[in-house]
């Protein structure tokens, strides 16, 4: 049950938004302002308060390799297959990738690492690559494809961080890390109170986007596409995660932390992305809740195998 717990509030929350967007609670661009909040404020508060006290030492070298080699495969091969197979246009193939193989490593990944392998370790490792690595990547080809001649130009790309929240807070959460800096109790409370928004007010805009009459500017997303991105998601990624740790001779337990984390779902945080740059949108809040539900499977079979 432990597990299953994991994943109930996430479905409520985002039936919540649902139904909010179906009774008109909250008004027609609900989906928007709130995902809008969430990149600009929320996300940016918790991702740094949560590099801010992480311990830069002792990273976990092979099982982050393991798990580097898995993200780029699947991210890599659903960025190309996304053009290939399904047709979509150059702006959209990041978020397909992004969708197939980004893992929800916060709000979900604390309380399946937590229950399942009794350490988080490992997953803020994870954290930490996926947002000053996978993310910056993503975020780049996603803002040259804003720029009206698609072009990059090194001063855009040079002052990408200071333009885009998500990245200046990260960096700025390791850097506070590193010189071992702590904030003002004030701060340190404000800014608590702010993140702690960034989770709920995600999934509430999800569920939010996912109602008919909510505004979109996405593509419509067939079952086909669901099929793979679930496929590549919850399937390849943890069966190339899990082959590279045995390539790479990891324990027992560093193998299961590899295989779990990798076998997470996308993060709802695609879905802002494709919200913010306004591309990709449907795919992206489809992949959520579909990995979502699916990986409660896919999850407990792993650490029944593995554990």
């Amino acid at each position: 049950m432990s597990l299953v717990s994991a994943f109930v509030p996430i479905w409520i929350l985002t039936a919540v938004g649902y139904a909010a967007c179906r009774w008109g609670l909250l008004g027609e661009s609900a989906a928007s302002v709130l995902g809008r909040f969430v990149f600009q404020l929320a996300m940016p508060a918790a991702l740094f308060l949560a590099l801010a006290r992480m311990p830069l030492s002792g990273f976990a070298g092979r099982s982050l390799l393991a798990f580097g080699v898995s993200t780029v495969a699947v991210v890599g091969f659903g960025w190309a297959g996304a053009s290939r197979l399904f047709g979509r246009e150059p702006g959209e193939r990041p978020i397909w990738g992004m969708a197939a193989g980004y893992v929800n490593s916060a709000n979900l990944g604390i309380p399946i690492a937590t229950q399942v392998l009794g350490d988080v370790s490992f997953l803020a490792v994870v954290v930490l690559l996926q947002v000053l690595v996978v993310a910056p990547v993503i975020v780049v080809v996603l803002d040259r494809r804003s720029d009206p001649a698609g072009r990059v130009r090194v001063r855009r790309v040079a002052s990408l961080p200071v333009r885009n929240p998500v990245i200046l807070a990260s960096l700025l959460g390791v850097a506070c890390s590193a010189a071992g800096l702590r904030l003002p109790a004030p701060a340190a409370a404000s800014l608590t109170l702010l993140a702690g928004a960034a989770a709920p007010a995600a999934l509430v805009a999800l569920g939010a986007s996912l109602h008919p009459a909510a505004p979109s500017r996405a593509e419509p997303t067939g079952p086909g596409e669901l099929a793979a991105i679930s496929a590549l998601k919850l399937v390849a990624q943890p069966v190339i995660a899990y082959a590279a740790g045995l390539a790479l001779h990891l324990s027992a337990p560093q193998l299961l932390a590899v295989v779990v984390v990798a076998g997470l779902p996308t993060a709802q945080n695609t879905f802002i992305f494709a919200q913010e740059y306004g591309v990709g949108e449907a795919v992206a809040n489809r992949a959520v809740v579909v990995t979502t539900t699916l990986s409660l499977a896919t999850l407990a079979a792993a650490a029944a195998l593995l554990g």
